[in-house]
């Protein structure tokens, strides 16, 4: 394992950037590594055990649940639970935030946001699913009950955020504000290992990814940028490529490599947009402004975006700095 750095030992070497946490916030984000790999070992052999599928039941969202939904979200707590590091978790497969009171964790400083299977409507067809992760440091008093203001923090507050990639290598990417890192699961040791050192999105980008079929619900604005982008590229003379999975975290994963925009635009269905701003919106906000990029909601950055409820949504137009600001102009220049 010469010149190997592990999610472990970088957690550890990095552990100085922090010296209010005495080590717990290392913890925390070991657990979420620990819990990771269980999620990979199930979505890896999803086909071969009954764990594909409906759960037969919906979340707070009003979404059908998949078994691995279930799975994951019970997974990601437990672990949370057991670290003893975490107060409160608030995820999207929950109505209200799941307040942890065994004696480990009356004292923890940290709130976990978290989405705990991005893209789960993907995983009966085999493609890339993810987990969406944002932490915060409480506001309130340790030794008695977490509320409401420890929660609904604003993006700017988050002290850590990252996601997890299962594909055809399951990566752990994240952010304490001090760079992106990524790590690759390594099966054959059973450990995330350091594969992407201080990622950076691409000062240019040629890649847009937005779900087309809802054109005829967009905003003027995001149509005519569309349409923008569809035009030939006098420096390439080719036109912007479209590429969409369908899995938030696949589709940022891949532009936050080769460069490019995510769109998540408010629609006649959804005007208050559909992702939700502190599990998904916010922690991916995070790592793309890291990463040296830009997320806007359209008009605001995401990250100064007061937050009024736990599953508050919001628009996400995250990526390359120069396309979201171009995105905006034409959001300005189109109004409806």
């Amino acid at each position: 394992m010469s010149g190997i750095t592990t999610l472990g030992q970088f957690i550890i070497e990095k552990q100085a950037d922090f010296p209010y946490a005495k080590g717990e916030l290392s913890r925390l984000l070991r657990d979420i590594g620990i819990a990771a790999k269980i999620v990979n070992r199930e979505v890896n052999k999803a086909g071969l055990v009954d764990i594909l599928g409906d759960a037969g039941q919906t979340n707070i969202q009003g979404e059908g649940q998949k078994k691995l939904d279930v799975y994951a979200d019970e997974q990601f707590i437990k672990a949370l639970q057991s670290g003893g590091e975490c107060c409160v978790v608030a995820s999207e497969e929950h109505e209200n935030p799941v307040y942890i009171h065994s004696g480990v964790s009356k004292n923890a400083k940290y709130i976990v946001c978290i989405d705990p299977l991005d893209g789960s409507s993907n995983i009966d067809v085999n493609v890339s699913v993810g987990t969406i992760f944002s932490i915060y440091r409480r506001i309130s008093d340790t030794g008695v009950s977490c509320n409401n203001n420890d929660i609904l923090q604003k993006g700017t507050k988050q002290v850590a955020a990252g996601y997890v990639i299962y594909g055809s290598s399951t990566m752990l990417v994240y952010t304490t504000g001090k760079g992106v890192n990524g790590f690759t699961l390594d099966p054959s040791i059973g450990e995330f290992c350091l594969s992407h050192p201080d990622m950076k999105i691409p000062e240019a980008g040629h890649i847009y990814s937005i779900n087309e079929g809802n054109y005829s619900k967009f905003p003027n604005g995001v149509k005519q940028y569309i349409k923008y982008c569809q035009m030939e590229d006098p420096s390439t003379l080719r036109p912007y490529a479209s590429r969409y999975i369908g899995s938030m975290v696949a589709d940022i994963h891949r532009n936050l490599l080769k460069g490019g925009i995510f769109l998540y635009p408010t629609t006649s269905a959804h005007p208050n947009g559909k992702l939700r701003l502190m599990y998904e919106c916010n922690p991916i906000a995070f790592i793309i402004e890291q990463a040296g990029g830009k997320a806007s909601n359209g008009c605001q950055r995401i990250l100064d975006i007061e937050p009024r409820s736990l599953h508050q949504r919001s628009a996400a137009f995250l990526g390359n700095t120069e396309m979201v600001d171009l995105l905006e102009d034409f959001l300005q220049k189109y109004r409806d």
